[in-house]
């Protein structure tokens, strides 16, 4: 599997960019089961199958050429082609609605064609396509970007940067709140429109993703897990975890990929 990263470093991108990657691989498996990893994300899609079956909330989708995936409570089923080709934006919650003129909770749950919100990612989509390599993709889509860019706001970056900080799940709403310069009710407002949830569902989330976070790096048991992701006690984090990811923890953990909430199945 050829897999890269990028995360930019520019002050006007990083704002609205958490981060860029691409897979490029010929897969010995059918089918690939990714739980919920906290990101909004564009994926352009360069397979060899253009539509691409999807089981998502218990509803089949076809993912496009070019798709939205939003945050995600309930996990993903693909029916993977021979050779999968995605690049993919992860996205600064906020910047979503700047950028698609639509906010990220409107895509909870749902991958949504992003030429039926604005048809000129047909021609992005070539464009990238026409591309060599993952620099010089990279390279095309943050010049689509640039002209889109706005200035930040000191609390909408702190906002971005807490929604997708590793940490920062043991929290109270109230205390929060007053970290992030908002009123309880003001702030619950910001985070339901920037991903789909609320406050005090956000940091149950939170913990679950930190819990996913520290099962790949390999050094704690469950039970340790369950206690550094500030769960009540070891019931309560099986419980959130499978409401999230469908499985346990520790069927996760027997079947995780090296790739952070991905696993693969059914051998071609």
């Amino acid at each position: 599997m050829n897999y890269n990263h990028y995360i930019p470093t520019e002050y006007c991108f990083k704002h609205a960019i958490h981060a860029i990657w691409q897979v490029d691989t010929f897969h010995q498996f059918h089918k690939e089961y990714i739980i919920p990893k906290g990101v909004v994300e564009v994926i352009f899609n360069f397979s060899d199958s253009s539509f691409i079956p999807a089981q998502l909330g218990g509803k089949l989708h076809y993912l496009s050429n070019c798709f939205i995936s939003g945050f995600n409570t309930t996990p993903i089923q693909l029916h993977l082609p021979k050779q999968q080709v995605f690049f993919g934006v992860q996205f600064q919650p906020l910047a979503i609605k700047e950028i698609f003129k639509v906010p990220a909770c409107e895509f909870l749950n749902i991958t949504v064609d992003l030429t039926l919100l604005d048809s000129t990612f047909n021609s992005l989509w070539q464009q990238l396509a026409e591309q060599d390599d993952f620099d010089a993709r990279v390279s095309v889509f943050l010049a689509w970007l640039r002209p889109n860019l706005i200035a930040w706001q000191p609390r909408e970056q702190l906002m971005n940067s807490f929604i997708y900080a590793p940490n920062q799940h043991d929290a109270s709403v109230t205390v929060l709140a007053n970290s992030l310069c908002y009123s309880p009710r003001h702030l619950s407002r910001k985070l339901f429109d920037a991903t789909g949830m609320n406050t005090e569902e956000i940091l149950l989330y939170k913990k679950y993703l930190h819990a996913v976070d520290l099962i790949h790096q390999g050094e704690l048991s469950l039970t340790e897990i369950a206690f550094q992701s500030h769960f009540a006690d070891q019931s309560h984090f099986i419980k959130t975890f499978k409401a999230y990811a469908a499985i346990t923890p520790g069927e996760y953990k027997r079947n995780m990929s090296k790739i952070k909430g991905h696993i693969y199945t059914d051998v071609r």
